[in-house]
């Protein structure tokens, strides 16, 4: 049943929150029937008063106060993190009264905890999940999901689409973030409190046997028994949007005054609080029907939240609709995270030339290069619409050297400084790509139509043309505003096929639309050469010490006229990827160069930190126990590391990728900054690229910080004048590029999790491989090779005789026995370890949205093969070594 748009302008309501009295968490309301008879006293605090600016001022500049971004872990709400500044263990905030009111993503100024009310952290026990829970934050660099974000452009232009997705498996109890894995005293530490079969408590410590064992001894290690803790005394910046999606309740004690005046909100997300909404603002059937809504997702947002209750107060902002659909969950995530969906004002689109078709004017063509005749095309995937980079590559006359450009969509151009336009983008500053859809940063007629290098049409560029050797050797580059005729639009696929087949002709039918003015051979040419070039860039990339950690990406197809996912499938990186990667990155970083060279204090350059000390120790220490050799001391090591020590065979490649997995975890952020606010110039260097400067210039369309870095590019040629920009506003607009960016981020794996778990209840069981990667002593953790998602097994949730943990060494070993199904025959046994390969069936459970996994029961003879295999394969591994 369909229910009115609760949409509502609720302003603060003042006293309200004095007759919300203290309460735990979870209490009842009627819990504090009493004290609402009298509201005249002065309740006592639950949470204290934040300290004063200037305080905090004085602590941070003195060291006694720190200052850091709030993770709460998704799966224990009440234990929270901000990072140490000097790259050691977290810094541990316990509990929602330490954490005073801030949520997931603020920016909150702490002060430490008396050293006897430090986290202790017992040796061999479950509270080694002292890191706080990490979500993935590799930057695209490392991963190549710039050419992932690119390929989820366009949607609507096939009955089937396969579109592409980094998927992040959620394990947490609502079914949104994600799964955490956290490296902590040599231990990928995944603890869970298990009461019903397969169900862990959000809320539960763990006890000592629910430990993930792959810890090392640290009665040894004295200095890692207390973890530093803290309270947060000032929120700096509430970055969290303070709008949650969830459910509305009746309240338990219908005697009690609040009953009347208020419902109770559950958030889907249990770093967010539960919240007071005023009745008024619900549907008016809730209170006597209020079983019709169960299922009915609403958006909340918090208005208020006092010293003397630890329930928040909110408005109730819209009723989304039905929970498990795919528009009102999208929806709940997008405004979860802030992002602006909102269609563009007038007044921002009257920033955009009127009269279309658009068509580039006189003057232009005597300030720009005139490359109209080059031949000049575009690499996408084959649904893309929105085309900001074209690549073009011909020999020049000496035989030997070539010319090769990067044309990047000219969006400064139409995007004026101080227009709406310009204000409206700098505040998306990015396009955010769902599985289904775009959210674009830019109103469609510019990203599809003015801007779009779409082939046989003049567009405004802005290039970097490079003379090369074949060996990529860098002879000469140019920078400057350039004008060209895109020749053809072509897919990977296109390109993939013409580098697969050197010498022979690919038939016209086979290849899109090419230019009259230009032959299908001579593009098939040009790629070839580009390939060529790119692979002798690629290889000196890493050679001079660049990382690169893939990680798996889910391709979904979905169908045209429902919307809903049909199947998918891991998306295969190729060698056309990598030829548009290479130049996309060789130009960044010419430019990075360039703008730094002409404003050494105002360049808008991209930084990657190394990863985090603390963690990566953590791991070093794990690959020791393991047994594996991996060199860490360098990205360039790491990477060699991670292409070396594996083979080929399908048991080695699961292993390389659960130990990428791991590898991830340290790693931090790639961050946006302006160069004047930095002094260190050795803090500007990009880890996983190993350069000393990088910037992003290739996709002005679909990242706001391309557009600065395009009006910093033209400053630097003379085309115009420096933005007026004082540095630390410059720093101000790229602390917000970072923000949402990473927002960004999250709303895309959180997209691609609900398709996911969309495919898995319309189309499961799913069966698949899987490595174990986590061994506990009721459950172990696995990696789902088909579709690269995390999963917890519970073992009590498979129908099991007995199962028995114990260690080998220091390798926790996890026995299964297995109630056979004929009575007649024995119980199979089954070792999961580490590095175990294992069948497991992905299914749905009966909560919308969620899916668990449970392992296929073994046959004998299946379970001899599986151990005789890895036991070979450990001991070629040896040998390899050796």
């Amino acid at each position: 049943m369909s229910h009115p748009d609760c949409r509502l302008n609720l302003g603060t309501l003042r006293g309200v929150s004095s007759v919300v009295g203290p309460h735990g968490v979870g209490a009842s309301p009627s819990d504090k029937k009493s004290k609402n008879k009298s509201i005249r006293g002065k309740k006592k605090s639950i949470f204290e008063n934040y300290m004063s600016k200037e305080d905090v001022s004085e602590g941070l500049k003195r060291g006694t106060l720190i200052q850091g971004v709030l993770r709460i872990n998704p799966k224990k709400f009440h234990e929270a993190f901000i990072p140490s500044p000097d790259g050691d263990r977290d810094i541990f905030i316990d509990g929602i009264v330490a954490r005073n009111r801030a949520l997931n993503g603020d920016l909150v100024v702490v002060k430490l905890l008396p050293e006897e009310q430090w986290k202790v952290i017992k040796p061999e026990s479950s509270d080694k999940e002292t890191e706080g829970a990490y979500e993935s934050d590799l930057p695209e660099e490392i991963c190549g999901s710039h050419l992932l974000q690119q390929s989820l452009k366009g949607h609507n232009d096939s009955p089937d689409v396969i579109i592409e997705a980094q998927f992040e498996d959620s394990d947490s109890e609502d079914g949104h973030g994600n799964t955490q894995h956290v490296l902590v005293d040599g231990v990928k530490k995944l603890s869970v409190c298990v009461h019903e079969k397969g169900e862990e408590d959000a809320g539960a410590p763990s006890t000592k046997d629910e430990s993930t064992s792959m810890a090392q001894d640290t009665s040894a290690l004295p200095e890692r028994s207390l973890q530093r803790s803290a309270k947060v005394v000032y929120i700096v910046e509430k970055k969290h949007s303070r709008a949650a999606t969830g459910f509305l309740k009746l309240l338990a004690d219908k005697n009690s005054e609040l009953f009347r005046k208020y419902a109770l909100f559950s958030p889907s997300d249990h770093r967010v609080p539960r919240i007071y909404v005023p009745l008024k603002d619900c549907p008016q059937d809730f209170v006597t029907r209020p079983k019709d809504y169960a299922n009915t997702l609403f958006i909340c947002r918090i208005v208020d939240w006092k010293e003397d209750s630890n329930f928040a107060l909110g408005q109730l902002a819209k009723s989304l609709g039905q929970a498990g659909e795919i528009e009102p969950e999208t929806e709940g995530i997008l405004t979860e995270y802030g992002v602006d969906f909102s269609d563009f004002s007038s007044e921002v689109l009257e920033c955009l030339p009127q009269d279309l078709p658009w068509t580039i004017p006189p003057e232009e063509f005597s300030k720009r290069r005139d490359l109209r005749k080059d031949c000049i095309f575009t690499i996408d995937p084959s649904t893309a619409r929105d085309l900001d980079d074209a690549l073009s590559c011909k020999l020049l006359a000496d035989g030997n050297t070539y010319e090769v450009g990067v044309h990047i969509a000219d969006v400064s151009y139409f995007v004026s400084e101080g227009s709406e336009l310009d204000q409206v983008a700098a505040q998306r500053a990015t396009s955010v790509y769902l599985v289904q859809k775009v959210i674009p940063m830019l109103p469609r007629a510019l990203c599809e139509e003015l801007c779009s290098l779409n082939p046989m049409t003049d567009k405004l560029t802005f290039s970097v043309i490079w003379t090369l050797t074949s060996e990529g050797k860098i002879l000469s580059e140019w920078f400057g505003r350039t004008i060209i005729c895109s020749c053809t639009k072509l897919s990977y696929e296109h390109a993939q096929s013409m580098i697969e087949s050197p010498t022979k002709t690919i038939p016209e039918q086979e290849l899109p639309p090419i230019s009259p003015e230009h032959t299908s051979e001579e593009v098939h040419q040009a790629v070839l050469n580009l390939h060529r070039i790119a692979k002798e860039l690629r290889k000196q990339r890493f050679l001079d010490g660049a990382l690169r950690l893939d990680q798996l990406k889910l391709a979904f197809t979905l169908d045209h006229e429902t919307g809903l996912p049909q199947g998918c499938h891991i998306y295969e990186y190729r060698d056309s990827n990598k030829l548009v990667e290479e130049f996309m990155l060789l130009a960044n970083m010419a430019v990075a160069h360039k703008i730094y060279r002409a404003f050494p204090e105002r360049a808008l350059l991209r930084r990657h930190p190394p990863p985090q000390t603390k963690m990566l120790n953590d791991l070093v220490e794990f690959c020791d126990q393991m047994g594996l050799p991996m060199d860490f001391t360098s990205s360039g090591a790491l990477n060699k590391s991670l292409t070396e020590i594996f083979g080929d065979d399908k048991y080695s490649l699961a292993r390389k990728e659960v130990l990428t997995s791991m590898c991830s975890r340290p790693m931090q952020m790639a961050l946006y900054f302006c160069s004047g606010m930095l002094r260190d110039q050795e803090q500007f260097r990009h880890y996983a690229l190993n350069v000393p400067l990088y910037t992003h210039f290739t996709s002005p369309i679909r990242r706001f910080a391309d557009v600065m870095v395009h009006r910093l590019l033209a400053a630097t040629l003379g085309y115009r004048e420096l933005p007026d920009v004082e540095p630390s506003v410059l720093q101000k607009q790229a602390d917000h590029c970072n923000d949402r960016r990473m927002a960004s981020k999250r709303v895309h794996e959180l997209s691609t999790s609900l398709f996911f778990a969309i495919l898995v209840k319309e189309s499961g069981p799913l069966e698949s491989e899987a490595m174990v990667l986590g061994v506990l002593n009721q459950a172990f953790d696995v990696l789902v090779l088909r579709y690269g998602v995390h999963k917890r097994i519970y073992c009590n949730a498979l129908p099991l005789r007995s199962h028995h943990f114990r260690r080998v060494g220091k390798k926790p070993v996890l026995t299964l026995v297995w109630d056979p199904e004929d009575t007649e025959r024995e119980p199979v046994q089954q070792v999961i370890t580490i590095f175990s390969l294992v069948e497991v069936v992905l299914r749905a459970e009966a909560a919308a949205l969620k899916y668990s996994a449970i392992l296929k029961r073994p046959g004998t003879e299946d379970l001899l093969g599986l151990q005789d295999k890895e036991e070979c394969d450990s001991d070629h591994d040896h040998e390899q070594e050796d």
